[in-house]
């Protein structure tokens, strides 16, 4: 292993049985392990988060990090990315700084495939400001802002995230670190913009383990290349309660992201440039 110590003097502050601490584990444990077999150099790992209990992950880590705004993330991963391509950008978000104040730029980075991976702590509910709904928040949940019960239906975001052209979609759960694991592997290795939707409860404001444990199943034997299967199985659990909940890989693609495309435009302006400055140099 290597001899990098990926912890950090920072005191955890997350409530006692937080979903969080998953997802901070297995991070930490794939993290460690790409960089003992030199699958990705220490130096060029970067991760980004916003503001919410998942953002407290940054200090948890002893890495290269960004603590971006609330819903804006996802820019400054991408600046960081086309400023140095050959970093390895992982971005962790809450589903209401994803999926709420995020949404548009999330769309856009999967709609161009940048090459980073986005790991959204989906609670269901603004922990950090004391149990408001979000987008994921299922119709009828009773919180801050709605104490008669939320009125909206929740949005499924991984069916967004397939129509506007994400290559890589997956869900897991913060109960079960093994194939959490394998999710986090999947997605960081995968060329382009990568997602991975993690069901992590909340036991302050939204305790779902019991909800989940009855529901949730791993898939199999299901082709994630193809577009329409996928749609399928997302929205096989369309937040209603009486549907089974599949975790894993459903969508799988690969095309070319947007800083190789960038980059290549660039080197060729370049190009066009000089050969410009060729010809005027000859007809002084």
């Amino acid at each position: 292993m290597s001899d990098i110590n990926l912890n950090s003097y920072a005191e955890n502050t997350w409530c006692l049985g937080c979903g969080n601490f998953s997802i901070l584990n297995g991070i930490k444990s794939i993290l460690q392990s790409l960089i003992a077999e030199k699958k990705i150099p220490y130096e060029e790992i970067v991760i980004v988060g916003g503001i919410g209990c998942h953002g407290k992950i940054m200090d948890y880590i002893n890495i290269n990090s960004f603590s971006s705004l609330h819903g804006r993330a996802i820019p400054a991963a991408e600046g960081i990315k086309l400023a140095n391509p050959k970093l390895k950008v992982i971005v962790f978000a809450g589903d209401g700084d994803a999926y709420g104040e995020g949404m548009e730029h999330l769309i856009f980075a999967a709609k161009r495939n940048v090459d980073m991976t986005l790991i959204v702590h989906n609670n269901r509910v603004y922990g950090l400001t004391t149990g408001q709904y979000t987008p994921t928040s299922p119709e009828g949940y009773k919180g801050r802002s709605t104490p008669e019960g939320n009125v909206e239906m929740p949005i499924n975001p991984l069916e967004i995230m397939l129509s506007t052209g994400a290559t890589f979609i997956a869900r897991a759960a913060s109960h079960g670190i093994k194939f959490l694991k394998d999710m986090f592997i999947q997605a960081i290795m995968h060329k382009g913009f990568s997602l991975v939707d993690v069901l992590q409860v909340c036991v302050t404001y939204y305790n779902m383990y019991k909800y989940y444990s009855e529901r949730v199943y791993e898939i199999s034997d299901h082709n994630f290349s193809d577009y329409n299967t996928a749609l399928n199985k997302i929205r096989e659990w369309n937040y209603n309660d009486d549907a089974k909940i599949g975790l894993g890989v459903f969508y799988k693609k690969e095309r070319f992201s947007f800083e190789d495309k960038y980059l290549d435009y660039g080197d060729k302006s370049i190009d066009r440039a000089n050969e410009i400055d060729k010809i005027l140099d000859a007809t002084i």
